[in-house]
């Protein structure tokens, strides 16, 4: 399986809560919800709707899956909230425990055992294996050369910090620009993949 990432993120590489106000406010965090002036059904909207469509399965951090688990389940009904809720889905945790995995079709992964289990999956016949928020797991995957595309919803906004994706470690990594789109409220939509080799 591919795994992709798929993130809204600011032009200072910011991805905490896009969502909503309520959605991150670790650190202080006080724009949540920030992507909404962005977003537009056909391109970002698209873009989403895309990757979900080539998606065999997803893959969260805890504080993403419980946002998400929130919210899909009272939306179906909708064919996007209608593939959210039956696609298989995976949650790295530490604290989550089995009989609190309420939304449909989800496997708990052991925050110990993460990179050994996401290398099994990333092994196995399939189709894509999608990631979006959850940016304290993207990191782990970027450090770990485990990203083989990264889809990013760049938009026109600074927030002036907040969490990123990015790993912090000083390794170089290239990426090679598979291709860009832009929306009438000038978001770039950009697939990177990891140039061969690095």
């Amino acid at each position: 399986m591919r795994i992709v990432v798929s993130e809204f993120i600011s032009l200072d590489g910011i991805v905490q809560a896009p969502g909503g106000p309520e959605e991150d406010t670790d650190g202080g965090f006080a724009h949540g919800g920030w992507s909404h002036p962005f977003f537009e059904p056909e391109t970002v909207g698209g873009a989403f709707a895309d990757a979900l469509t080539k998606a065999e399965a997803l893959l969260f951090g805890r504080r993403t899956w419980q946002t998400m688990a929130a919210a899909w389940p009272e939306r179906a009904g909708d064919p996007f909230a209608d593939r959210m809720n039956a696609i298989p889905k995976h949650v790295v945790s530490h604290t989550l425990r089995d009989d609190q995995l309420a939304w449909h079709n989800t496997t708990r992964i052991p925050g110990d055992q993460v990179l050994v289990r996401i290398r099994e999956l990333r092994a196995t016949e399939g189709g894509d294996l999608l990631v979006m928020g959850s940016p304290t797991l993207v990191r782990t995957l970027l450090r770990e050369n485990l990203v083989d595309e990264l889809r990013l919803m760049i938009m026109p906004v600074l927030l002036g910090g907040g969490k990123t994706i990015f790993p912090g470690d000083g390794e170089l990594r290239s990426l090679e620009l598979v291709s860009t789109v832009t929306s009438g409220t000038g978001v770039h939509v950009c697939t990177y993949r990891p140039t061969a080799g690095k």
